[in-house]
Order: structure tokens, then sequence, then C-alpha cells
């Protein structure tokens, strides 16, 4: 199971909406499974999703393996960071 947390619009993908609350989507994962496998299950569209990537606090790509419990942090474009640069990225493009 993988603990994926939306936020700004992706909120709407998960039950809990309530900008105070944590929107948490939890989703079992297959062994091999990439990020952008699991974020088109979850049924969010490619391009909502920002470069802004985060797995366990790494900032990662769409072609990063996820793992059974593994936290996810996904953001919408209009959240992307200003200092890119200064996080190493992991994972290949995907």
């Amino acid at each position: 199971m993988v603990e994926v947390h939306l936020y700004g619009r992706l909120r709407r993908f998960a039950q809990e909406r309530d900008p105070a609350g944590d929107s948490v989507v939890f989703v079992p994962v297959a062994k091999g499974e990439t990020i952008g496998a699991l974020v088109a299950r979850i049924g969010i569209p490619r391009e909502e999703v920002g470069r802004n990537v985060f797995l366990d606090g790494t900032l990662s790509s769409l072609g990063r393996e996820v793992r059974g419990g593994e936290r996810l942090a996904l953001f919408p474009p209009d959240m992307n960071l200003l200092y890119r640069w200064y996080f190493p990225q992991h994972g290949d493009e995907g």
C-alpha cells in the first residue's frame, strides 16, 4: 500500500477535500510499478501533475519505481518549486 498525499487542485481525487485536512489516498501497488502508472490508476490525468513529485521526501520522476509502505506527494503545475535545482531528482523521466 502506498500513501498518496494530494495537494492543491489534485485534492479532488481524494475523499477528504477540505484544505484544512489531509487529502490522502491509500493505493495498493504492484511489484515494479512506477509512480506514473500509480497516478494513472488513481485516475489523475498526467497533465494535471506538476514536476514536483516527492517519494519519501525525495524529488522524483514519474518513471521511478514505487514500493509498498512509501509515501508519495503530488502537486499540480501551479504549485511548482521556485528553486527546483536545489533538489536532486531520482528516477527516470517518464
